[in-house]
C-alpha cells in the first residue's frame, strides 16, 4: 500500500549539491521543505567509493578557494579543504616543470612593469619572474613570455565578473589563439591546464566560461574537499531539519503543486524545485533542453612508494597518452589513503581506450618517471556523462523559473562546476521565496518518515 500524501511548501527533487544548498536556503527562511531522492544516498555526481580504507571520488572535480559559493552557502561552514601546491606541473619533452598563477600580492599593474622591465633588460640579464608561485620552464617560452602570462593571469584574477563576461564568446581554442599570447605558452600551458579544469580537451567550450576558470585559478588555490567529493553535500544534508531529506524515493511526475512517487503517492506542495541532472529534469518536464557531455573516466592507483611530485596536479603538457592529469591525491588529502600507502588518481578526458588501466599505467610511468608495473588497481570509475557541455553561445544564467511554482536549478543551469551548481541554487530559492513571499509556511506538515540516509 502506498504511504499517506505528506505535504510541504517546497518540494526539491534531487539531493545533489544543488538540491541540497537550495533547501538550506529555504529552511533557512522558514519554508518547509522536503528533499526527494531517487538513489539511497546524497550527493549525486559527487559521489566517493570506499575501498580497503581508500576515498576514490567517482569523478575528482577540482575546486577553487576563490569560489565564492563555498563562503556563502549555508551549511558549508565546516567543510574542510585541501589545497594542492601552488599552480601545476607541466611534463613536457620528458621534464616536470612547475607553472602557477602570478604571486597573490603583485597586481596587474605589477605584472604588466615586470613585462616592461624584461622587454628593455638587455638580453644577458633577463631573468623569469620569481616567487614561490613563478612561471618557469621551456612549454612557457621566454622570460618575456613568462611575464607576459603572469601578467595576463593577475588581470583575469582581478577583473569583475561582469566586465569578464562582456568579452567577445568564442570557442576557447579560438580565443586562446587572439589573445596575444605565444603559441608555445598557449600550447604548453593554457590548453593543458583549461582541459583539466573543463574537462574538454578539444576546448570546445565558450571562452567566457573559460575566462571564468582561469579567474578561479589566477585569483585562488585548486583544492579538494578533505575526506573525498562526498564530504560536501553530506554537510549539506547533515545541516537539515531532520527529516527533510528522504532518499530512495523515485519521482514519476512533477507539476507545480504536487510531486508523484512511486513509493510515497503524492507529495501536495506550494512549489517544486528540480534539482535533478539534466537528463532527468528533462524526463520529468519534457521541453527542458538536454545539452551534450563530456565523459570522465577516472584511473586510482595505490603503491608503497609515492611518486616524488608532492602535492601537485601533474598536467601532460605534450598530450602524449591517455592521461590528462594526474595526483599524488593522498599527499593532498592524507584521509584519502591508509597510512603508508599513496593514492594516485588520474583523469582520462573523452573516449577512453578499450584497455584504460594498461595505457595509463604506461603514460603514469613516463609523467612521473617511474615503473608502475607494481602498482595496484583500486577502481576504474567511468562516468559518460561528467560534465554538461557549454559551448558557445553558452548562457551563464539559464533560466531557474519556469512557471510560477515550478523551477529547476543544478550546473547545467548555470556554469558545469560545482560553483555553478551551488549558484543556481541561490538563484533558484531565491525566485521561490520572491514567488511565494515572506510569510512562510501556510499550513502544517503531515509526519514525514525518517531519511535513510543524509
Amino acid at each position: 500500500m502506498l504511504e499517506p500524501v505528506y505535504q510541504a511548501d517546497v518540494v526539491v527533487v534531487g539531493a545533489g549539491v544543488a538540491g541540497l544548498a537550495a533547501a538550506h536556503r529555504l529552511t533557512g527562511a522558514g519554508i518547509p521543505t522536503t528533499v526527494l531522492e531517487a538513489a539511497p544516498c546524497v550527493g549525486g555526481r559527487m559521489a566517493t567509493e570506499k575501498v580497503d580504507g581508500f576515498r576514490l571520488d567517482r569523478i575528482g572535480q577540482l575546486l577553487f578557494t576563490s569560489y565564492p559559493e563555498l563562503r556563502l552557502t549555508p551549511g558549508l561552514d565546516a567543510l574542510a579543504l585541501r589545497a594542492f601546491t601552488p599552480g601545476v606541473l607541466l611534463h613536457s619533452d620528458g621534464r616536470r616543470q612547475r607553472a602557477g598563477a602570478p604571486a597573490g600580492g603583485r597586481s596587474a599593474r605589477g605584472a604588466l612593469h615586470a613585462v616592461r622591465a624584461l622587454a628593455s633588460a638587455p638580453r644577458s640579464t633577463a631573468r623569469p619572474v620569481t616567487g614561490s608561485r613563478a612561471l618557469a620552464g621551456a612549454p612557457l617560452g621566454s622570460a618575456v613570455d613568462q611575464a607576459r602570462l603572469g601578467a595576463a593571469l593577475a588581470r583575469i584574477g582581478a577583473m569583475p565578473v561582469e566586465r569578464l563576461l562582456s568579452r567577445p564568446e568564442l570557442p576557447a581554442g579560438q580565443a586562446l589563439a587572439a589573445r596575444g599570447l605565444p603559441a608555445r605558452t598557449v600550447d604548453g600551458f593554457l590548453r593543458p591546464l583549461l582541459a583539466a579544469l573543463l574537462c574538454d580537451p578539444e576546448l570546445t567550450t565558450s571562452s567566457r566560461c573559460a575566462d571564468l576558470a582561469l579567474r578561479a585559478f589566477a585569483a585562488g588555490r585548486m583544492c579538494v574537499p578533505e575526506g573525498g567529493a562526498e564530504v560536501l553535500p553530506e554537510l549539506l544534508a547533515r545541516g537539515l531539519p531532520p527529516g527533510t531529506v528522504r532518499t530512495g524515493v523515485r519521482v514519476t511526475g512533477v507539476s507545480t503543486t504536487s510531486v508523484s512517487t512511486a513509493e510515497h503517492g503524492e507529495f501536495r506542495c506550494r512549489a517544486v524545485l528540480l534539482a535533478t541532472d539534466a537528463r532527468t529534469a528533462a524526463e520529468l518536464l519534457p521541453g527542458l533542453r538536454v545539452p551534450d557531455f563530456h565523459p570522465v573516466t577516472v584511473v586510482h592507483h595505490t603503491t608503497d612508494e609515492a611518486p616524488q611530485t608532492g602535492a601537485s596536479l601533474l598536467l601532460d603538457a605534450d598530450r602524449g597518452g591517455p592521461v590528462a592529469h594526474t595526483a599524488v591525491v593522498s599527499a593532498v588529502d592524507p584521509t584519502r589513503a591508509p597510512q603508508g600507502r599513496a593514492l594516485v588518481s588520474s583523469t582520462v578526458l573523452g573516449a577512453a581506450p578499450s584497455d584504460v588501466d594498461t595505457a595509463v599505467r604506461m603514460h603514469l610511468a613516463r609523467l612521473y618517471g617511474t615503473s608502475t608495473a607494481r602498482w595496484e588497481t583500486l577502481a576504474v570509475h567511468h562516468t559518460a556523462e561528467a560534465v554538461p557541455v557549454m559551448r558557445p553561445p553558452h548562457d551563464l544564467r539559464r533560466p531557474v523559473r519556469l512557471l510560477a511554482g515550478l523551477y529547476v536549478c543544478g550546473d547545467h543551469r548555470d556554469t558545469s562546476t560545482v560553483q555553478g551548481a551551488l549558484h543556481s541554487a541561490r538563484r533558484a530559492s531565491a525566485a521561490i521565496l520572491a514567488d511565494l513571499g515572506a510569510a512562510g509556511s501556510l499550513h502544517t506538515a503531515d509526519p514525514a518518515p525518517t531519511a535513510r540516509a543524509a
